[in-house]
């Protein structure tokens, strides 16, 4: 008899990002700029998961958790990026992101209320870049579709 297998799912630490601001710093003129929050680079053609991990914002609140989440993307035109779903996994926001145009760069502002009733907002920068197509050299052999002819390795076939 066969038996469907079930998958335990975990979001990726490879797209995992965590609050910033929460940890004491001098005062003075020495206190550097806080550093902008930025996913790593997607394909127009990847959907993919994205965590935002707010724990250092509850740390002292054992028990809190988000509450509700509300994302918003811009730039918003017909083919941008695309939020397929957002979920809660106790401090961390986990969105499935989707489309996006190469050479952009999108900012996804995530609105968090808590069950103990604060309000975290944050935009994090996440750009999109054709990954998956890599330029044919100009003086590449190519197909009679236009594609570029490869050694075993994915090194284009030149004239030179």
């Amino acid at each position: 008899m066969t038996i469907p297998a079930n998958h335990l799912w975990l979001p990726s630490n490879a797209r995992y990002l965590q609050i910033d601001g929460f940890v004491p710093t001098p005062r003075g003129p020495q206190i550097p700029p806080p550093q902008a929050l930025v996913w790593p680079a997607k394909d127009p053609g990847d959907t993919l998961d994205y965590v935002f991990d707010l724990t250092p914002a509850l740390t002292a609140n054992p028990g809190d958790g988000i509450s509700t989440l509300d994302v918003m993307i811009s730039p918003d035109n017909p083919g941008d990026l695309t939020l397929v779903s957002a979920a809660a996994d106790g401090a961390r926001a986990v969105l499935w992101l989707s489309n996006g145009q190469a050479l952009t760069t999108y900012t996804v502002t995530i609105n968090v209320t808590t069950a103990g009733g604060r309000t975290l907002v944050r935009s994090i920068a996440l750009p999109v870049v054709a990954l998956s197509f890599v330029p044919a050299p100009v003086n590449a052999l190519q197909t009679s579709l236009g594609q570029a002819l490869t050694d075993p390795t994915g090194t284009p076939l030149t004239t030179i």
